[in-house]
């Protein structure tokens, strides 16, 4: 018999780590297939570690895996993912913004589909400012113009993979994993499947502006060099302003038209327009250079303090 593993990261759960463990288990009780939940304990430091283990306790088909601290939410889906044993494996909040009802659903898109991936596509977001949605459009889009991997618009982690896409996954070895992107540029065949995103039961989101930031500044500097050739193409265009500036300088001297040297306001406009251009440029080699030397590294991407149930 096939198994299906639902993969949960948890940070700081514990007023809706309860709920969602109940709909999760009542939803796979009912599901034709063996089926496991493995969390992934993200240095929580509120209750979340005691409750975790009190579920594995009283379900052995509860597997829960606790950081040594808290890595981030794509090295726990990523370390899920890595010890996830099972034919299928669906990855999942537990904050139930993505409802665990919609698994069997998304269990019969991927078999009329014969696909190896479903990923969950948000129609709507339920409660989430004009902001936040605005900016996930921005990001999503402007994603797809700078990369060399088109990635589907308007989805998160929420999705179904099989045992092909995980083998595959279990080979990349970078860092700072932006894993929606690495399923899509792992390829074969992926089917999206749209549903209503709901707001949190509880608890506050994990990925404030700061992080949003981050977690974009990542996506971008792994799946794009376009930024290089951006700036690259900025300093090619001030090179060409400084020798326009020079010969219309120099003709308006000889002939008069222009009374510059007389002046600073010229000067001072092209120094700073010059030394925004270097700043920008050096700004995003850093950035690369940043991620280079984070590879370069090789620190482990988690450390794992302890596993339950495996």
């Amino acid at each position: 018999m096939e198994k299906l593993s639902i993969i949960i990261p948890c940070y700081n759960e514990e007023s809706s780590l309860p709920t969602s463990y109940r709909r999760t288990r009542n939803v796979l009780d009912h599901v034709a297939c063996d089926t496991e939940i493995i969390y992934i304990n993200d240095g929580s430091q509120d209750r979340t570690r005691k409750m975790l283990d009190e579920i594995a306790a009283a379900d052995a088909r509860v597997k829960v895996i606790h950081f040594s601290r808290n890595f981030g939410h794509q090295p726990a889906v990523s370390a899920g993912i890595k010890h996830c044993d099972a034919d299928w494996a669906i990855i999942m909040d537990a904050d139930l913004q993505d409802p665990p009802e919609l698994i069997p659903d998304i269990l019969q898109l991927c078999a009329s589909e014969e696909a190896n991936s479903v990923y969950c596509v948000r129609r709507s977001r339920e409660n989430e400012s004009w902001f936040k949605q605005t900016s996930a459009k921005l990001f999503y889009r402007t994603m797809n113009r700078m990369s060399e991997v088109k990635f589907p618009l308007d989805t998160g982690d929420f999705r179904l993979i099989d045992r092909k896409i995980m083998d595959e996954f279990k080979q990349l070895h970078e860092h700072g994993k932006y894993i929606r992107g690495l399923v899509s540029w792992i390829g074969f065949k992926q089917v999206p499947f749209y549903y209503e995103r709901k707001s949190r039961i509880a608890g506050e989101t994990k990925y404030p502006f700061r992080k949003m930031l981050g977690f974009a500044s990542t996506a971008l500097l792994y799946f794009s060099k376009k930024p290089l050739k951006m700036v690259m193409g900025l300093g090619f265009f001030a090179v060409l302003v400084g020798i326009f500036l020079a010969i219309w300088f120099t003709l308006g001297k000889i002939y008069g038209f222009s009374n510059a040297e007389t002046g600073w306001t010229s000067l001072i406009t092209v120094i700073t327009f010059f030394g925004g251009v270097q700043l920008l440029t050096v700004g995003v080699l850093g950035q690369y250079i940043g991620v280079l030397f984070d590879e370069i590294k090789n620190r482990p991407e988690y450390i794992i303090d302890e596993k339950r149930n495996f």
